[in-house]
């Protein structure tokens, strides 16, 4: 049983800064790569950044580039998302996705997904 569990999101204000966590179980997630999506209300859930399984290789949406990093600790299976200077249109939940082989910005091709961590930007 492959299991991803996200933590860390919460309520900041526009400016402020957040780490979003997720922890890995079940299966050997070294070859895994791993992703971070978002779903706002009403709308489409959409790539946000990814990893490769070595680190070695990362990618981000348009949106968050420069202001986001995602890395990963593959002794601990976790990777993080760490969210400087967040805006009110990064309100989101947050999903943490894995898939083996390369890094992807398709959700479809990502087969494991967590339950969500909920991410407030007040203005």
């Amino acid at each position: 049983q492959v299991q991803l569990v996200e933590s860390g999101g919460g309520l900041v204000q526009a400016g402020d800064s957040l780490r979003l966590s997720c922890a890995a179980s079940g299966r050997t997630f070294s070859s895994y790569a791993r992703g971070w999506f978002r779903q706002a209300p009403g709308k489409e859930r959409e790539f946000v950044a990814a990893i490769s399984w070595s680190g070695g290789n990362t990618d981000y949406a348009d949106s968050v580039k420069g202001r986001f990093t995602i890395s990963r600790d593959t002794a601990l299976k976790m990777v993080y998302l760490q969210m400087n200077s967040l805006k009110p249109e990064d309100t989101a939940v947050y999903y943490c996705a894995a898939k083996i082989g390369t890094v992807t910005r398709s959700s479809v091709l990502y087969p494991y997904w967590g339950q969500g961590t909920q991410v407030t930007v007040s203005s």
